[in-house]
């Protein structure tokens, strides 16, 4: 179950279930205190804006190899399953 956060917007946990990377349609993983969904395999992450994901391929920002493992690293040690499986 995902928890709202103060001052934030949640995603509403259906909306995770469907929600796919546009170039690749794989799976992404939310990091909410971020507000972004992150796509590993391209390195790709998506913002989340006022609860809306921002899911077009020209606002996608394609972040360093640092940035990737520390996603990486923060999804493992969270425990952040992916949108759908």
């Amino acid at each position: 179950m995902l928890a709202v956060s103060v001052g934030r917007s949640s995603l509403n946990p259906r909306l995770l279930e469907i929600l796919a990377c546009p170039k690749d349609k794989g799976n992404l993983i939310y990091f909410e205190d971020e507000e972004m969904l992150y796509n590993p395999r391209l390195q790709m992450r998506y913002e989340v804006r006022q609860g809306i994901p921002v899911m077009l391929i020209d606002e996608s920002i394609v972040v360093t190899q640092v940035e990737h493992e520390r996603l990486l690293a923060k999804a493992e040690q969270l425990n952040l399953k992916p949108t759908f499986q």
